[in-house]
């Protein structure tokens, strides 16, 4: 499928047909990315459903421009839980066993938050690699973010209300009472999600339906996920039908089979 307009928001018949998408818009703006000036393509993961998604399809996605290309991807996490690789709660561990496993990315170009440091030297060390791994930008700049979202709202781990969402100097701050267990995460800071050159919010099931109305309809600004708009990137939104049900704004539908 060609690139997503700025601000589209594009509704796939099922959680299958949307993945089969998403892979390809990450191969297709990851070959974009290594034709460019930097000649690498630096991609940011979210955790939870977005996992399986992109393991079942982005290998075989990726796969027809070789290893070499994959050399050249630099993939850091959205957000982190502070337990160990090994926890069912890992975004990186699940990525590591499910995804990685099949995404030959060079261990030294996957950005990790350590989970044995405290909380707040964790979310400093993994500002640090940040840093050296785009250390021409003041603020990273990731070529393609994709961002999942709670029925409250919330992405990556800046939830409604939380202070975090003031952030304007750190581009990874810690959070020790995270709302949604566990209560001690890493996250990127709205600096760097409107950094991005491209954003896609992914979400699926009627359980997002009555936030993805608020978002996009009624346009809250309230919500974390309301205040991600980037400056100079695009931004998009992936759906299924159930999670777009309620809108009544403009989208396109989309069939991949």
């Amino acid at each position: 499928m060609a690139a997503p307009a700025p601000g589209l928001i594009s509704v796939f018949s099922s959680p299958q047909e949307l993945g089969a998408s998403l892979a390809q818009l990450v191969a297709q703006r990851a070959a974009s990315c290594l034709e460019g000036a930097r000649g690498r393509f630096a991609l940011g993961l979210s955790g939870g459903s977005l996992v399986p998604m992109l393991a079942r399809d982005l290998p075989a996605a990726a796969a027809p421009a070789g290893p070499d290309s994959l050399a050249r991807w630099t993939l850091g996490f959205c957000d982190e839980r502070l337990v160990p690789f090994e926890h069912a709660e890992s975004t990186y561990g699940l990525y590591r066993t499910h995804l990685l496993s099949k995404l030959p990315i060079p261990d030294s170009q996957v950005l990790t938050v350590n989970p044995a440091l405290p909380v707040e030297d964790a979310a400093e060390d993994y500002a640090r690699k940040l840093r050296q791994a785009f250390h021409e930008d003041t603020v990273p700049v990731f070529d393609l973010l994709i961002l999942g979202i709670g029925p409250d709202g919330h992405t990556c781990s800046l939830f409604p209300g939380h202070p975090l969402l003031q952030e304007q100097e750190k581009i990874v701050a810690p959070i020790s009472d995270s709302p949604k267990p566990p209560p001690q995460r890493v996250t990127l800071t709205l600096p760097v999600l409107n950094a991005a050159q491209s954003v896609v919010f992914v979400a699926t099931g009627e359980g997002k339906a009555a936030v993805l109305k608020r978002i996009l309809q009624d346009k809250d600004g309230a919500l974390p996920a309301t205040m991600v708009q980037p400056r100079t990137g695009s931004l998009c939104w992936f759906l299924d039908e159930a999670a777009a049900r309620l809108l009544s704004v403009p989208f396109e539908k989309h069939s991949t089979l």
